[in-house]
């Protein structure tokens, strides 16, 4: 844990609902001397006083330990600027359609920054067939190295389809909406193709 982040998390949230070292110490019941070491960075709270300190500050764990509150400024839902999140351990996929913090396996996970590929990084090549749009990734697929996911990006959803190493790096999606297509190499990260590019 980031004690000095903590710290000044935890004094800020108190001092927003106009709390006391006193009257938070009391909702938890720890001494105000230990609220004030906490917030000072001399020390910081014990495991199991993690939830009662996150619900009398109105926070969950999660905001408590990365520092930061977590506002969803995509207030519209608009599903372009859907995230992804991929737990480097398990590979555990998660998508949001704004902001939020992900743990997986005892870690805090960014949003992966789309980047949209270049000539010399990897090829998408997105086919129309009927009512489907084909999708394949010019990658050589190994143990070590492969394309984890491809998702489809519509204007009413997401639609992922989950890739194995040593497998096929493509996959099917109807066409109706889908405004992005994207792809996740676990070497290079994420990769954005707009349709109309493509």
């Amino acid at each position: 844990m980031n004690q000095y982040i903590t710290g000044t998390m935890i004094k800020r949230l108190r001092e927003e609902r106009k709390m006391t070292q006193a009257q938070l110490a009391e909702k938890i019941t720890v001494s105000d001397k230990t609220i004030s070491k906490w917030e000072t960075g001399r020390g910081y709270p014990d495991i199991t006083l993690l939830e009662p300190l996150a619900a009398a500050l109105g926070v969950s764990v999660i905001e408590l330990f990365s520092g930061q509150d977590v506002v969803n400024k995509n207030k519209a839902h608009n599903l372009l600027k859907m995230k992804f999140y991929v737990c480097p351990i398990c590979g555990n996929v998660v998508q949001s359609i704004g902001d939020t913090v992900v743990s997986c396996c005892g870690i805090t996970l960014p949003a992966l920054e789309a980047a949209e590929p270049d000539a010399n990084d990897i090829a998408c090549d997105i086919t129309r067939d009927d009512d489907e749009y084909y999708v394949r990734i010019d990658h050589g697929m190994s143990k070590s190295h492969y394309i984890s996911f491809i998702a489809a990006v519509r204007d009413d959803g997401c639609e992922m389809k989950k890739l194995y190493p040593e497998g096929a790096a493509e996959a099917r999606f109807k066409i109706c909406g889908v405004r992005f297509i994207y792809c996740f190499c676990n070497r290079d990260g994420l990769y954005k193709f707009p349709i109309r590019k493509c």
